[in-house]
């Protein structure tokens, strides 16, 4: 089994390749919020929301792609994804609307992305999220879940990797917090500057929970 390939193209647009099938999170067009544009094509795009900053698929997609914005469970070749719903806000999307975290299972991992979380997860929703070893959360508040709301996130996921997503970083236009407060609740000795791709397989993981920093 080869293994999985995670890169970052900025905010919360991750590739993740497996041996057949590449997925892409939440993509942007670069230029509206100052940054590169992804260079990839995704066979499946996950849209958590329909903000301009998470919805560009015609950036990623190719004329096959599977374009998933809703919460039915779907599988796609050995690809398993399901939705929980979740919302943009703390009102229960009075201000922001709603958001889906999705799961999804590939080469027996499972990742969540949780998109533009913007509250703290119920019981409910952390149980129908389940065990996850990658999780994408968003770190950098004004629009989503800040750092300290995070950290009580990955304590009810308790996910083996945590990869923060949607801060500012340099050329991002959007006014959200840098990564800065989200480091100050982490372990200096579990945080993995990984670059700008990383490589790994289900027996790389281990019982210590690691966080995994990207870079453009």
């Amino acid at each position: 089994m080869e293994p999985i390939r995670v890169r970052w193209h900025g905010h919360s647009c991750f590739e993740v390749s497996g041996d057949e099938v590449t997925v892409v999170t939440d993509p942007h067009d670069g230029r509206s919020i100052g940054i590169q544009a992804p260079k990839v094509r995704a066979d499946v795009v996950l849209v958590s929301h329909d903000h301009f900053d998470h919805t560009a698929v015609r950036v990623v997609s190719k004329p096959e792609s599977r374009i998933i914005t809703d919460p039915s469970p779907v599988k796609i070749g050995g690809l398993k994804i399901r939705g929980i719903q979740t919302f943009h806000d703390a009102s229960e999307g009075e201000s922001r609307g709603g958001n889906i975290a999705f799961k999804f299972i590939l080469e027996d991992v499972s990742f969540c992305h949780l998109g533009d979380l913007g509250h703290v997860l119920t019981p409910k929703q952390a149980k129908a999220i389940g065990r996850v070893d990658v999780l994408f959360i968003p770190v950098g508040g004004v629009f989503t879940i800040d750092a300290a709301a995070a950290w009580r996130v990955i304590e009810m996921v308790k996910p083996a990797i945590i990869v923060p997503m949607h801060y500012r970083v340099g050329g991002l236009s959007l006014s959200i917090n840098d990564i800065s407060p989200f480091l100050e609740g982490a372990d200096p000795d579990c945080v993995i500057k990984v670059g700008n791709i990383v490589e790994f397989s289900k027996a790389d993981l281990d019982d210590e929970q690691l966080v995994w920093i990207f870079a453009l």
